[in-house]
């Protein structure tokens, strides 16, 4: 398949889709003309879901950059929470970057069904993001009881959860499974944005990318809905929200 046919695929559900290759693209030029730096004085850490798919379509050029520090757990959210921020941002070089990439993740498949795609070495489809669809089966089922945390399963017990606080919304959807990843994308967002106000940074800029990652058939590969874009200055505290500028 051609690129153009691909994102025609992906830009039904997400308008403003691109792949992840040319995503890493923009913000590397972004680190290198706009901020000065070199990708090897920026550490990454990406909080996205431990679905092996993830690591598969991992885009080559994010390891010009440090790391990644492993941030996520199932559907992306950052289960290592303050301390793994803490530790994370120890790490970064003293006149560079943070660099955060989080979210969750959903899978589209060629013919246009959301939720499936199709793996290495499978004959059939299979789940995408499967936490999320786990979930939002138990919530259509009205079997996630509120407050109920599995210590066993502690990780899926707080995506219920999340999906639990907004019921409603979720079931009115026209296509439920996408509005569930939009929930889950705001409470990883919101987390996100806890951890980065109580955490000490002693760098430069501290660059925030929260998205929804789409993950293809294994002959697609995976494309990025960047829903936010920030640069936070240290020097000046000065917070910049550049969406726009990103995606244009």
């Amino acid at each position: 398949m051609k690129k153009k046919e691909k994102l025609a695929i992906i830009h039904q559900h997400y308008p403003n889709a691109v792949t992840t290759i040319d995503g890493v693209n923009r913000l590397i030029d972004f680190v290198e003309e706009v901020l000065d730096l070199e990708p090897a004085q920026v550490m990454l850490a990406d909080s996205i879901c431990s679905d092996d798919v993830n690591s598969i379509q991992y885009p080559a050029r994010a390891h010009e950059f440090l790391g990644p520090f492993k941030m996520g757990g199932l559907d992306g959210f950052p289960f290592t929470g303050l301390t793994g921020m803490g530790a994370f941002a120890s790490h970064v070089p003293d006149e560079g970057a943070v660099f955060v990439y989080y979210g969750p993740h959903i899978g589209i498949a060629k013919d246009g069904t959301v939720g499936q795609i199709h793996r290495i070495g499978q004959r059939t489809s299979s789940a995408c993001c499967g936490a999320a669809k786990g979930a939002l089966a138990k919530l259509m089922n009205q079997a996630i009881i509120e407050g109920d945390m599995r210590e066993m399963d502690y990780q899926m017990s707080t995506i219920e959860q999340i999906l639990l606080k907004h019921k409603e919304r979720v079931l009115a959807a026209a296509i439920p499974l996408h509005e569930a990843t939009e929930v889950i994308y705001e409470a990883i967002d919101e987390r996100i944005q806890e951890l980065v106000a109580q955490t000490k940074y002693n760098c430069q800029y501290v660059i925030l990318m929260g998205a929804i990652l789409i993950n293809g058939d294994s002959d697609m590969g995976s494309f990025n809905s960047v829903k936010r874009f920030d640069v936070i200055n240290l020097a000046t505290n000065e917070r910049q929200e550049l969406l726009g500028k990103f995606s244009g």
